[in-house]
C-alpha cells in the first residue's frame, strides 16, 4: 500500500503583494521620477524592518492554512489506509482460522499482494482454490504468488493495473477460470494456452488486437474467451470461427467509412 509520506508535500499558496511603503503617501506631488528612485535606494529602515516583519507574518500564515489542509488530507488517507489494513487482517484471518478454501482481498487499495502474507499463509496455501483480488491497484502478479497458490481453481484480478502475466502461470494445471477484465493487456497472455482445465478466460476491456487463435483452438476444456471492448482485429473474427469450438465473445467490428 502506498506510504503515508506521499501525502508530506503540499504546495504553499503565492504571498500577496507587499503592502504600500508606510512613507510613500508623503512624497510631494510632481516629484514622480524621483520617488520611484526613492523606493529604489533609501528606504527608511523602519520601513524596511516592517516590510519584512509582513512578509514574515504572512509567510507563517500560509504556511498555516496550508498545513491544517494538508493535516486534514492525511488523517483522511491515514483513516482510509488504516481500514484497509484492517480489511486485509480480518479477511486473511477468517481463511487461516477456518481453513477455507478462498481468500477474498477485493477493494482493499493493494498495490501488491502484501509479502507478509506468504508466511501467514504458508499452512492453508495449498488448500485456497479461489482468490479474488479485484478492484485493487495491482500492477503486477509476481512469480511467488504463483508457485505459493498452485492449487489455485479461480483467479480474479480483475480492475487492476497488470499489463503481462509471469511464466509460473503454466503451472496452474488445475486452473479453471481467469478473470482479467479492466487491465493494461496490450497481447494476449498466451502463458494460459498451456493450462490443460482452463474453461474461461475473460479479458474484457483491455487493448488486445492479435489473438493466438490456433493455439487457443488446441485447448479441449476451453468454453469461453471474452475479448469484448479490445481493438481485436476484424481477421482474427473472420479466422476464428470455422476453427473454434469454444465461445468468442467479442465487441462488434466499428462501421468502416
Amino acid at each position: 500500500m502506498g506510504s503515508c509520506t506521499d501525502w508530506l508535500s503540499f504546495a504553499l499558496p503565492p504571498l500577496p503583494p507587499p503592502a504600500p511603503l508606510c512613507w510613500i503617501s508623503s512624497i510631494p506631488p510632481g516629484r514622480g521620477e524621483a520617488a520611484v528612485a526613492a523606493l529604489h535606494h533609501g528606504l527608511p529602515r523602519r520601513c524596511v524592518e516592517l516590510q519584512r516583519r509582513r512578509a514574515k507574518d504572512q509567510l507563517a500564515l500560509a504556511f498555516r492554512s496550508s498545513q491544517s489542509v494538508f493535516l486534514v488530507g492525511r488523517d483522511c488517507m491515514e483513516k482510509k489506509m488504516g481500514e484497509a489494513v484492517a480489511r486485509v487482517a480480518r479477511k486473511v484471518n477468517e481463511t487461516v482460522e477456518n481453513k477455507a478454501d478462498s481468500l477474498d482481498l477485493a477493494d482493499c487499495k493493494l498495490v501488491t499482494f502484501p509479502i507478509a502474507l506468504y508466511k501467514v499463509m504458508r499452512h492453508v496455501s495449498e488448500g485456497i482454490h479461489l482468490i479474488t483480488l479485484a478492484n485493487n491497484e495491482l500492477k503486477s502478479v509476481t512469480s511467488k504468488f504463483i508457485t505459493t497458490f498452485s492449487q489455485l481453481r479461480e483467479l480474479n484480478l480483475e480492475g487492476n493495473c497488470i499489463h503481462r502475466l509471469p511464466e509460473e502461470v503454466r503451472t496452474l494445471l488445475h486452473l479453471r477460470v481467469i478473470n482479467l477484465s479492466r487491465n493494461k493487456f496490450s497481447h494476449f497472455p498466451e502463458q494460459l494456452t498451456s493450462l490443460p482445465a482452463l474453461e474461461t478466460i475473460n479479458l474484457e476491456e483491455n487493448e488486445i488486437a492479435d489473438v493466438p487463435v490456433e493455439k487457443l483452438a488446441t485447448m479441449e476444456s476451453l468454453q469461453s474467451v471474452n475479448l469484448k471492448s479490445n481493438p481485436v482485429n476484424d481477421e482474427i473474427r473472420v479466422i476464428a470461427r470455422p476453427l473454434i469450438k469454444f465461445d468468442l465473445l467479442t465487441s462488434p467490428a466499428a462501421p468502416r467509412v
